[in-house]
């Protein structure tokens, strides 16, 4: 069985020791930097399946470079490691492409979990939009789900992660009824308030994307899931 790989950028030379000394007595392959000055270097050469990356980085911030590795890898799970610990700065985390946030000081346990738990939500995401083509014809819009894409009539959409993956769960439920508790699975892990009000933002946002086409409407049928319509 090949080993997970996971790139590791932080500064701190005891904090990085640590974790990379536990993380490879676990069985995953690690890849340390100081920082990313080299981070399209480091995704094409060492292909990591999950990403650590600290906040506080010498020569560029960890929600920059973040932006850098979606622009490279769309589909690269990143964990953020920080001391901070402001609201906005998790939002802005988060809209930079994290899929999770982890506080410092952290225990290893907790940071192992979350390493799992983001390399399944990686493989169930794999599997659930295997199916789709490389791109989805949606009346005058074309979805490109592995460039995290929305071509429309009046320009491309860049779509975060979050938006590709439930698009990407909705067209493969085109015109029939998409659960809602199997989407917050697939794509959040669990079905908690948080993730569901987190979810109820982000079908606003892809809603407003089809605002223009009457023909392509996604129904909220309540207590049940949606309903992703496609006129032809």
């Amino acid at each position: 069985m090949m080993k997970k790989k996971v790139l590791y950028i932080e500064d701190e030379p005891y904090l990085a020791r640590i974790v990379k000394d536990t993380l490879e007595i676990k069985g995953y392959e690690v890849l340390h930097k100081k920082d990313g000055t080299r981070i399209h270097e480091c995704i094409t050469t060492f292909a990591p399946d999950v990403c650590l990356l600290d906040v506080m980085l010498p020569n560029i911030d960890g929600f920059t470079l973040a932006n850098h590795i979606r622009n490279i890898d769309p589909r690269l799970p990143i964990i953020f490691l920080t001391a901070k610990t402001q609201t906005d700065d998790l939002i802005k985390g988060f809209s930079s492409g994290g899929n999770d946030y982890l506080r410092k000081p952290f225990s290893m346990e907790e940071l192992l979990v979350r390493l799992e738990h983001q390399l399944k939500m990686s493989n169930r995401d794999a599997s659930a939009t295997q199916s789709l083509p490389d791109e989805v014809k949606l009346k005058e819009y074309t979805f490109y789900p592995g460039r995290f894409e929305l071509k429309t009539p009046s320009g491309t959409i860049k779509l975060s992660n979050r938006e590709a993956q439930i698009l990407s769960m909705l067209c493969a439920h085109t015109n029939s009824t998409l659960d809602r508790r199997e989407l917050l699975q697939i794509v959040w892990g669990d079905d908690s308030f948080f993730n569901s009000r987190n979810l109820d933002v982000y079908i606003r946002k892809i809603r407003g994307y089809f605002a223009p086409d009457s023909g392509i409407e996604i129904v909220t049928l309540k207590g049940i899931g949606y309903h992703f319509v496609v006129t032809k």
